[in-house]
């Protein structure tokens, strides 16, 4: 089983959530061939971190996916025309992310505002404006002032840094209230560091990755290995998260594996060290999306719903998201309410296959209903004591076939409006 350690949160915020890691590291780990900085360019605040360069080494293999959103950004339009044509031996690469504007439904302007940075980025570090990959995030419809950004590409480049990950992951945060960082080392016949950090706390839905993140390995893996990997377990991770129900127009991941572990290149997804670094992959993609839930805005619940019994996986992933994006069921969970009824509610109006007779719902082990019905023993007490757990698991049996899938979701607070509905004031 794969070890992961998180980064410890950062005070760059004072309204920290609640459900923020208590244990783990003060740095992301080193990874052999990647070099990062970040600077407080004034995008959109004054005063904080909010614009990360990466630079990765020539030779690296890079994969991605990104938002389906019909209104994605610029930025994710070029990272999926960059991506498409990448070719490592041709030179080093870039990312470049920043945080407060994000650049999408911006015309004109936002396309060339990205080719300009783009361009920038490749001259400044001696790169093909193919291999840059751009990002942006924060609010959307507002023209990027992205000379605030160009003006700093000298002093981006000039403190590069192989162990600047922490100071990276603070500097794309928007709404989040700490840095969200993983990372773990698997044996590959050479020992190999997976390191990621990503943002996200609102505007969270699965549709692709949902938020902003990177991920850095030295394993040496062919491309098209690496990117089958990480769509594969996206669907498990990043797709099986929900804050709000809204999917980002500037939502991206992306992974750069260096190649300077030592390990024998991996060539093909049947060699069975790429299931080892999958597995390793997984835990560091899921323990991620985990921390996104987690600092869900406003949250204060860290919520699992399993389902299990459905017609199909994907019967059972739609009826996991109906359940976890009911804003009844969620404000319900806020309120420490065992409102089993609308969990019930739920289920039916998912429009997946199911039979009211057949379903059990439990809270944690504690059986709510079975039989179409209130289970015999179900005590309101009990559950409400329950309830009031910060981690909570709602169990549903569809009892009807052998589909099965996770979703993670949390509550909706009174917070989470507060954040949004002050968000650009």
């Amino acid at each position: 089983m794969t070890t992961i350690t998180r980064l410890l949160p950062r005070t760059p915020r004072a309204n920290a959530g609640p459900l923020a890691p208590t244990e783990g590291a003060t740095a992301l780990p080193v990874i052999d061939g990647v070099r990062l900085s970040a600077v407080a360019a004034g995008v959109r605040y004054s005063g904080r971190l909010d614009v990360m360069l990466a630079e990765i080494c020539a030779g690296a293999s890079i994969a991605g996916v990104f938002t389906k959103s019909s209104t994605r950004s610029a930025p994710v339009l070029m990272c999926q025309e960059h991506l498409a044509k990448f070719d490592g031996s041709a030179g080093t690469a870039a990312i470049l992310v920043n945080s407060g504007n994000s650049n999408a439904f911006t015309g004109k302007n936002g396309f060339d505002a990205t080719q300009t940075l783009a361009e920038r980025t490749a001259a400044a570090l001696g790169c093909p404006a193919t291999h840059v990959f751009p990002a942006s995030t924060g609010v959307i419809g507002e023209p990027l002032p992205h000379e605030r950004i160009t003006a700093k590409l000298d002093e981006l480049v000039s403190t590069l840094s192989p162990d600047a990950g922490a100071d990276a992951a603070a500097a794309i945060m928007t709404t989040d209230t700490y840095v969200k960082g993983a990372f773990c080392t698997v044996d590959l016949g050479a020992e190999v560091t997976i390191s990621g950090f990503a943002k996200g706390s609102g505007m969270i839905a699965p549709d692709m990755a949902t938020m902003l993140v990177y991920i850095f390995t030295d394993a040496a893996i062919a491309q098209p290995v690496l990117q089958a990997i990480l769509s594969e377990h996206n669907q498990r991770t990043f797709n099986a998260i929900t804050v709000d129900g809204d999917t980002s127009t500037s939502d991206s991941l992306v992974i750069a594996a260096t190649g300077r572990a030592g390990n024998d290149r991996i060539e093909s997804r049947d060699d069975p060290r790429a299931e080892q670094f999958a597995d390793a992959l997984h835990a560091v993609m899921l323990d991620l999306a985990h921390q996104v839930v987690r600092d869900g805005e406003g949250a204060t619940k860290f919520v699992a719903v399993n389902v299990t019994g459905a017609a199909s996986d994907t019967s059972a992933h739609k009826v996991g998201l109906s359940i976890a994006n009911s804003p009844l069921v969620k404000t319900a969970i806020a309120g420490e309410d065992p409102n089993w009824g609308r969990i019930v509610m739920a289920i039916g109006k998912s429009g997946e296959p199911a039979d009211r007779d057949a379903l059990t719902i439990r809270f944690g082990h504690m059986l709510v209903a079975e039989n179409g019905w209130r289970a015999p023993d179900y005590r309101e007490e009990d559950a409400a004591a329950l309830m009031k757990q910060p981690e909570i698991e709602i169990n549903v049996d569809m009892g009807i076939g052998g589909g099965q899938a996770t979703v993670w979701t949390c509550d909706l607070t009174h917070d989470y409006i507060s954040i949004n509905a002050d968000y650009r004031s």
